[in-house]
C-alpha cells in the first residue's frame, strides 16, 4: 500500500486512491454537521468546539454564507474550507456580474464538487479535507434545496443528511424521524439529531436557519438552549407517559 499512497494521481491495484480516502478520514474526525430541508425552512447545525477563554468565538465558524440565498456548513479541515468557500463566493459574484442573475444551489454545488474533484486528479496537490452541506432556495422557483459534497468531488441532493464525527448515528436518527416539516419543527429535528452525538446540550451546538424571505440567521446561544430545554421536557414527558402512572401499594 505504501507505494500507492504517495501521490494522489496513482491508483492502487485494487482501484483505490488512498489520498482521497485519507481525506475522507479527516472529514470523519471533524466536528459533526447536519442539514435538514423543510417545506419553507432549511436548517444547518454544527457541533461547536470549545474555544479558549480569551478567543473571540465569532471568528470560529463552521456555517458560512456564500450568497444572499445560499449557505454552507462543513466538516473537516477549517483552513481547506476557507479556501473553498472564498472560491465559491467569487464564483457567485462573478455569475451575478456576467449573467445578471444569482446562482442556483445546484450550480454552485457543481462548482464546489468540480473543484474538489480537480484536486484528486492533478499532480503536486492534495484533496480538500472537507465535506460540505450546501443549502439554499432556488432564486427562480423558491424551492429549498440541500446538497452534500465530499473530497472525491461527488455530490448529491438530500432531504436531510449529516457529515463529520459519528455522522452514521445522526443519519440513522434522521432516517427514522424525518418527515416533511416546516418552521420550528424543522429546527427541532436538526437539534435532536445533533444531540445524538453532542454532549453538554445546547452549549456546544451552533444552529443557522434559512428562509426564503429573511435569508440566513444564526441563532443565539440562549435561543438554542431554550429549544434544547423544550426537547428535553418533551422527552421526559414521553418517558413518564410510557412508564404509566405509579401504582400505590
Amino acid at each position: 500500500m505504501a507505494r500507492y499512497d504517495r501521490a494522489v494521481t496513482v491508483f492502487s491495484p485494487d482501484g483505490h486512491l488512498f489520498q482521497v480516502e485519507y481525506a475522507l478520514e479527516a472529514v470523519r474526525k471533524g466536528n459533526a454537521a447536519v442539514g435538514v430541508r423543510g417545506t419553507d425552512t432549511i436548517v444547518l447545525g454544527v457541533e461547536k468546539k470549545s474555544t479558549a477563554r480569551l478567543q473571540d468565538a465569532r471568528t470560529v465558524r463552521k456555517i458560512l454564507k456564500l450568497d444572499d440565498h445560499i449557505a454552507l456548513a462543513f466538516a473537516g479541515l477549517t483552513a481547506d474550507a476557507r479556501v473553498l468557500v472564498n472560491r465559491a463566493r467569487v464564483e457567485c459574484q462573478s455569475h451575478r456580474l456576467t449573467v445578471e442573475d444569482p446562482v442556483t444551489v445546484e450550480y454552485i454545488t457543481r462548482f464546489i464538487a468540480g473543484l474538489q474533484q480537480k484536486y484528486t486528479q492533478s499532480g503536486g496537490v492534495r484533496p480538500f479535507g472537507i465535506s460540505t452541506l450546501i443549502v439554499g432556495f432556488d432564486p427562480y422557483t423558491g424551492v429549498p434545496a440541500l446538497y452534500q459534497t465530499d473530497p472525491s468531488g461527488t455530490f448529491s441532493a438530500w432531504k436531510a443528511n449529516a457529515t463529520g464525527r459519528n455522522s452514521n448515528s445522526v443519519r440513522e436518527f434522521l432516517e427514522k424521524n424525518y418527515t416533511d416539516t416546516s418552521g420550528t419543527e424543522t429546527v427541532k429535528l436538526a437539534i435532536r439529531a445533533l444531540l445524538e452525538v453532542v454532549e453538554s446540550g445546547g452549549k456546544n451546538i451552533e444552529i443557522a436557519i434559512m428562509t426564503k424571505d429573511k435569508g440566513l440567521r444564526l441563532l443565539e446561544e440562549s435561543e438554542v438552549e431554550e429549544i434544547v430545554a423544550g426537547i428535553e421536557a418533551e422527552k421526559a414527558a414521553a418517558e413518564a407517559a410510557r412508564k404509566g402512572p405509579v401504582r400505590e401499594s
